[in-house]
């Protein structure tokens, strides 16, 4: 499995990405949300990637957020649901939207994203309700062009969801729990003492 790729930008013609790892060009899918966030190409770039082996086909998905990949990942557990149509909700509205939209139920709105039905929709907001809370704050360590490495609270959130704790739980007990200065590990623990009810 490839989880993560650091390499040299070497082209991007949409959805396409070309990535150039240390002599190796692996070519990604990647949805708009990553392209648009991307460097010029040249620049390093940290890439999460998704690998799918299909018994025709290996295909890799890049992005740059972990929120993007976790739902990619969650949409593609949802009965009808393709990379193709997963790319196109990632590319058509943010995470943290995507997230509040299938909270709220809204399936009009979820019908308004490129490739989702009614049906589709209404089996999105059943199947993801309790598994997108807490997406949009998830970061990729070292995303940012400066290479900013994740918070001790995003560490511990990330930890903590696997764990196998509900996005929506994580969210809630590291921000009940955190104090500046904290390192990822104390969070951890006082998230975890938390959920026991200790």
């Amino acid at each position: 499995m490839i989880g993560r790729l650091r390499g040299t930008l070497i082209s991007k013609q949409p959805p396409w990405l070309l990535v150039d790892v240390g002599g190796v060009g692996y070519e990604l899918e990647a949805p708009m949300s990553t392209i648009f966030d991307l460097p010029a190409t040249g620049k390093e770039v940290i890439l999460l990637t998704h690998h799918a082996v299909k018994e025709d086909s290996v295909a890799l998905y890049g992005f740059l957020h972990e929120s993007e990949r976790a739902l990619f990942r969650n949409l593609l557990k949802v009965s009808g649901i393709g990379a193709k149509i997963a790319l196109a909700v990632l590319s058509g509205v943010s995470t943290g939207d995507f997230a509040r939209l299938v909270q709220a139920g809204d399936v009009v709105a979820l019908t308004k994203i490129p490739g989702i039905g009614k049906k589709t929709a209404e089996r999105i907001v059943v199947e993801l309700r309790d598994r997108v809370g807490g997406l949009e704050h998830v970061r990729l360590p070292g995303q940012a062009a400066a290479g900013a490495p994740l918070d001790a609270a995003g560490e511990a959130t990330v930890a903590l969801q696997q764990l196998g704790y509900k996005p929506v739980e994580v969210t809630r007990l590291v921000q009940k729990v955190a104090t500046e200065g904290d390192s990822a590990e104390a969070i951890i623990r006082k998230a975890l003492r938390a959920a026991l009810g200790g």
